[in-house]
């Protein structure tokens, strides 16, 4: 097992919303010191003169070091697969959670703490301040308050305790309040092997049944998310868990899309989310008794998705609302007003009253046929372009005739003149409730990073 000595200095005394001004962090094993990273950090706020009194470290100091998302890589990389070790670990480590936060990643690692280990290991001690343990310990402290300096200090007395716990049962013991959930079932070396990169994860028990479904942008990370809840259905999963198995997709929008088609595929007992296949809402069109032809807002079949499915009433009610003053059609015919009466919408004036018998039927159904064909001409055909599953490729979705088609990968030498040559790459997939609504939110939420592909462009 590798463990990460961390300290950090901060610009502030608590832990909530507080910055860091420097951080050292040591990774090790129970023989060596493997690797070790020190740096200052901009916290981009001002520290206040008693924290220079006591770490020396002031504004001029920090105005030119990186910011703390300039190391976040590092940071993530040389802690990974590790134990999180710091002496009075909580403060550490949730400052340093809470920094991540900032730049919206999850940062999760085991936790122990020295401060805990110490009273355990070395009972009766009148302090188990950092300081007073190193002195009373013949430990050398340099640089007390700075992080380099105290992490040195806390890496020895690591290293000491370490050796007063014969057969590890105390570290055992301090960990396994982390590893109450984690599945017993399962060979480590599979969660090992999980990549950090998006893709769909599958739980499955002894039997190979797949018992979850989930997506993840970093696969490994999300797994173990799962192993360290505490909450009662998690702890079930994994404890139904024998092996875990994953599909990378280069992109989340593509594992998005898998998940929930897999979800319908196998409906994991665990799974909760998108299993029920929900019927969105449309304009339907019918002849009513009178022989004219009335429009009405109904929720839409899950397997008869197209350009007039819309996933709020509201949507379908604005667009009723649009093609009713276009071509001059009467609320009253258009499920607009719910009055049998003479039409009086509240904002739609013009109507040559038909609802009054003064114009023609066949007259209105003319221009109520010319709203019906404007409902189904604007069907999308499109692809969205997005990072593949290496450097080398691209992943992509296809919709056609405004309907989910599945999705693909193609190598970026490979020339693409057009939707038509996607669909060699492509891998079917339905199109249901969910798969449009998880595109639709894609497109609402990157109107500008999406690539978007008509039939005359061609993929650069």
């Amino acid at each position: 097992m590798d463990y990460v000595v961390v300290d950090i200095e901060t610009a502030g005394k608590g832990i909530r919303n507080n910055r860091i001004t420097e951080i050292c962090i040591v990774r090790m094993n129970e023989e060596k010191i493997l690797d070790k990273f020190v740096s200052l950090v901009n916290p981009q706020v001002r520290i206040p003169n008693f924290i220079t009194g006591l770490t020396g470290i002031d504004d001029d100091m920090v105005r030119t070091a990186p910011l703390f998302e300039e190391i976040a890589a590092k940071i993530i990389e040389i802690t990974e697969d590790a134990v999180f070790v710091a002496h009075n670990v909580t403060f550490d480590y949730t400052v340093l959670r809470s920094e991540f936060r900032y730049l919206g990643y999850n940062f999760n690692r085991q936790k122990l703490c020295t401060v805990r280990l110490a009273k355990k290991l070395m009972p009766g001690k009148l302090s188990y301040s950092l300081g007073r343990l190193c002195s009373t310990l013949g430990i050398p402290l340099v640089n007390r308050h700075r992080a380099e300096g105290d992490t040195d200090a806390t890496v020895i007395l690591f290293q000491r305790l370490m050796s007063l716990d014969d057969g590890g049962i105390v570290f055992d013991s301090f960990l396994k309040s982390r590893k109450t959930t984690l599945a017993p079932n399962i060979d480590m070396e599979i969660i090992g092997n999980l990549p950090q990169r998006p893709g769909v994860y599958y739980f499955k028990n002894a039997k190979g049944k797949i018992i979850y479904v989930g997506k993840a942008v970093r696969i490994k990370e999300r797994v173990l998310s799962h192993f360290y809840d505490k909450k009662n259905k998690e702890y079930d999963l994994c404890q139904a868990t024998a092996t875990v198995d994953f599909i990378e997709t280069g992109n989340e929008l593509i594992a998005l899309l898998l998940e929930a088609d897999e979800i319908q595929n196998y409906y994991p007992m665990f799974n909760v989310a998108q299993k029920k296949l929900r019927a969105p809402y449309c304009i339907i069109h019918y002849v009513n008794r009178k022989g004219i032809i009335q429009f009405a807002i109904d929720r839409k079949s899950a397997a008869d998705l197209g350009a007039v499915t819309y996933y709020k009433r509201d949507e379908a009610v604005a667009k009723l609302k649009k093609i009713c003053e276009e071509f001059v059609l009467c609320p009253r015919f258009t499920g607009l007003q719910s009055s049998k009466e003479s039409c009086s919408h509240y904002s739609i004036k013009d109507c040559n009253k038909v609802c009054e018998g003064k114009e023609s039927v066949a007259i209105y159904n003319i221009r109520a046929k010319q709203a019906i064909s404007e409902l189904h001409k604007n069907r999308d055909n499109y692809a969205i372009i997005g990072k593949g599953r290496s450097d080398s490729e691209h992943g992509f979705i296809l919709v056609k005739d405004s309907l989910y088609q599945g999705y693909g990968f193609f190598d970026k030498e490979e020339g693409i003149d057009g939707l038509v040559d996607l669909e060699t790459f492509l891998t079917a997939k339905k199109n249901t409730y969910h798969t449009m609504r998880i595109i639709a939110s894609y497109l609402n939420a990157n109107p500008k990073s999406i690539k978007i592909m008509v039939p005359e462009e061609i993929v650069a």
